[in-house]
């Protein structure tokens, strides 16, 4: 046991494995869907789309177990939903550069994330964001993870007129009604594993609706594909202009603010943050995130962030880096089993994701919205990472709406020359990006 505390923070006294195992299950099963998504958004650039699953498969792997080695955090990472959109509907389709040109792109990019993570330029925009601030980037990401989920199940659905309203009630729609009515009641009843039951049962339940489709000749293990078509094929032709330069900052933008938001409301949720409001740990974290972005371009993989998901586990009540472990294990194991994986259907996981939404809004009743000062950037902050689905740009309107409010009310003592920094980024990233 005193070998699991040194290599990934296991406290015999306060934790138990069977939960770390569950809570590191859990976490896996929540965010498994990027296995098959991840290969269908990026594949439409022309790449690979069974070496797309091993590269996305390994890379979760190797960034997942170096955060759980590293930072000993039941956090877990994988290609980024928004970023492997940006990658293959931005740079690719809009923008006119080639899947080979986009990963020299996320390599560059994965690059300066490692160099400002050693200077801990990173941690240093983390610990300026005001308290208040971070209490709402928890609460919003909950909002967030849950509007995910209801998405996912069709509950939620894109209307004309409304731009979002509640969907028929089809077979997918209906197995999401009953994987969070099945989460909200095993949660209630106190019931251990909650989370990772409701996914099970929901995709079992799923068989008879059509909804979990198993193909005709279905077998549970397949070898991995080789990543041969997409490895390393990086193309740096027509790469020395403006364009490239605004490409490659709004990548960081995006990415070390998914990052520290998601750091920041997940760290609340496992109780790990100090009573100064520091995280623990947290450039280990980083600099897990940064390397795994680095791997990511160059097994062909999209820019890698630590994942909302990941307090699916935490609800579950894991709290090491053994959590971590369990992840990233699994990773692997679906490399030879990526059948099974590709069986759970994204209603399945809906259940796991409003009920962590649930749990994350808790940390509003920490927040002092006394002062509409603090109040209005806060309220910024959660209602545009839903309505904008995006976690850094929720954080980007509300740290602006923060430093606006704070100058035009002459309170100046609350700000620090990094919140100035950043809001002027975000206002050049806005006007250029």
């Amino acid at each position: 046991m005193n070998f699991l505390e040194k290599t990934l923070g296991f406290d015999s006294k306060t934790m138990r494995i069977r939960t770390e195992v569950i809570a590191g299950a859990t976490t896996f099963l929540t965010m498994s869907y990027i296995l098959a998504v991840n290969p269908a958004i990026l594949s439409s650039t022309g790449m690979d789309k069974g070496a797309l699953f091993t590269a996305t498969a390994l890379v979760s792997a190797i960034a997942t177990l170096l955060l759980a080695f590293m930072a000993r955090l039941p956090f877990a990472q994988a290609p980024s939903m928004g970023l492997n959109a940006f990658f293959a509907y931005t740079l690719c389709q809009a923008m006119g550069y080639t899947w080979q040109q986009s990963l020299a792109i996320m390599l560059i990019e994965g690059i300066v994330f490692l160099i400002i993570t050693f200077f801990n330029i990173r941690e240093l925009i983390l610990e300026s964001i005001p308290k208040n601030l971070r209490f709402a980037i928890s609460a919003g990401i909950g909002m967030f993870i849950a509007f995910i989920g209801l998405k996912n199940a069709d509950i939620i659905v894109a209307k004309e007129g409304t731009f979002v309203g509640l969907g028929e009630f089809t077979p997918n729609c209906i197995l999401g009604i009953i994987a969070i009515l099945l989460s909200g009641i095993l949660m209630a009843k106190k019931v251990k594993g909650a989370l990772f039951y409701g996914i099970i049962f929901a995709t079992i339940a799923g068989i008879p609706m059509g909804v979990t489709q198993i193909p005709q000749g279905w077998i549970p293990v397949s070898a991995p594909h080789a990543l041969t078509p997409i490895f390393c094929q990086f193309n740096f032709e027509n790469f020395l202009n403006i364009q490239t330069l605004l490409v490659v900052f709004s990548l960081l933008i995006i990415n070390i603010f998914d990052t520290v938001g998601t750091l920041v409301g997940l760290a609340y949720k496992t109780g790990i943050v100090k009573p100064d409001g520091t995280i623990p740990r947290v450039k280990e974290a980083m600099m897990s995130d940064a390397i795994g972005t680095t791997c990511g371009a160059m097994l062909g993989s999209s820019t890698l962030t630590t994942y909302v998901e990941s307090a699916s586990g935490i609800a579950e009540g894991g709290k090491s880096g053994m959590t971590a472990f369990v992840v990233g294990m699994l990773f692997i194991v679906s490399l030879l089993l990526s059948p099974v994986f590709l069986l759970i259907p994204a209603a399945a996981t809906s259940g796991a994701l409003v009920m962590v939404g649930v749990l994350m809004i808790d940390s509003i009743k920490k927040m002092d919205l006394n002062d509409v000062s603090e109040a209005f950037p806060s309220f910024i902050t959660m209602i545009t990472m839903v309505l904008c689905y995006s976690i850094a740009d929720g954080i980007c309107l509300g740290i602006l709406s923060y430093v606006i409010l704070k100058i035009c009310t002459a309170q100046f003592k609350a700000l620090n020359p990094t919140l100035i920094i950043l809001s002027i980024l975000f206002i050049i990233n806005f006007i250029f990006g």
